[in-house]
């Protein structure tokens, strides 16, 4: 019988595009694991820890006796850029060794993670291979990152992109649609895209902010004038955003599984295109094609 080389702490998640990556637990959970929409590492067995520096070295022996060779590599769990400059330089290093054929290293990045470390840093970490980070900045405004207990700020968002931009790392920026409800649609629309001007992403998605199990523990910091928005209100909303940005470079894609209509693009020469997809939605429903509700999921 198979045995997989990583015995994971279920679940586990990462981003739709390291699908084909080996993913590598440096960490179980998430350290500030706070945010009120987020159900990601809630269960109990994925209660923050780092792991074993042995643990991890005898992971990478075991893939490679198994695997011989892998092109990506995604660090996993919620935020292994939590770790130490050093401890991440070994762990590259150790990868580098193991993975000849090693392309790409990735991890998902919270803004306070790199409060302590320095340009200099991540770009020793880019030498030693790491190559993207994704980053959930979810809104630029400051109101909606309160009442999600975010624990990140407008600035503390756009101080750790331009970080990675300025160490030339990748940056992958996911962006919550509905996040502020009818109530602060408007400005979560409009600051969330003044902040992607100032910072530039490479990459851009927009997800659907989604419940899967109900919505009382994001109603109880939110406040009780939360009101999801409805499919016409999410198209509008994403219309306000679009309207906003000024990118100059960066790719778009609004096609993860919780969104009712698929956008792909560049940032900016796409943005006309973009805005009569969205328009069309809005004033001719059914001429534009949807995910059907069954399909839409996380």
């Amino acid at each position: 019988m198979y045995s997989f080389p990583i015995e994971y702490i279920e679940p586990v998640f990462r981003p739709p595009s390291e699908a084909k990556s080996l993913i590598l637990p440096l960490t179980n959970g998430c350290s500030w694991n706070q945010c009120t929409f987020c159900e990601m590492y809630t269960q109990p067995q994925k209660k923050f820890r780092a792991r074993k520096p042995a643990d991890v070295r005898a992971d990478i022996e075991k893939a490679a006796k198994a695997f011989g060779s892998v092109p990506r590599v995604f660090l996993a769990d919620g935020d292994a850029m939590v770790l130490p400059t050093r401890r991440l330089l070994e762990v590259l290093h150790e990868l580098k060794e193991a993975f000849p054929g090693l392309q790409r290293v990735s991890s998902y990045c919270l803004p306070r993670n790199l409060t302590k470390k320095s340009v200099e840093d991540l770009i020793a970490l880019r030498e030693a291979g790491l190559g993207i980070l994704y980053v959930g900045m979810e809104s630029g405004d400051d109101e909606v990152l309160r009442r999600i207990n975010k624990g990140e700020t407008w600035e503390s968002t756009r101080s750790a992109l331009n970080k990675i931009k300025q160490a030339g790392l990748t940056s992958s920026v996911m962006v919550l649609n509905g996040l502020g409800g009818k109530t602060l649609s408007r400005q979560h629309a409009i600051n969330t895209a003044t902040l992607c001007n100032e910072t530039q992403p490479d990459y851009l998605s927009t997800l659907v902010v989604s419940f899967p199990q109900g919505e009382e523990r994001f109603r109880e910091g939110f406040g009780d004038d939360f009101e999801p928005l409805d499919q016409q209100g999410l198209f509008e909303e994403i219309q306000v955003f679009l309207e906003h940005l000024e990118l100059e470079n960066t790719t778009f894609r609004s096609d993860h599984a919780s969104n009712y209509l698929v956008l792909k693009g560049t940032l900016g020469q796409d943005k006309q295109r973009l805005l009569e997809q969205v328009n069309l939605a809005i004033t001719k429903p059914g001429a534009v094609p949807l995910r059907p509700e069954s399909m839409r999921g996380l």
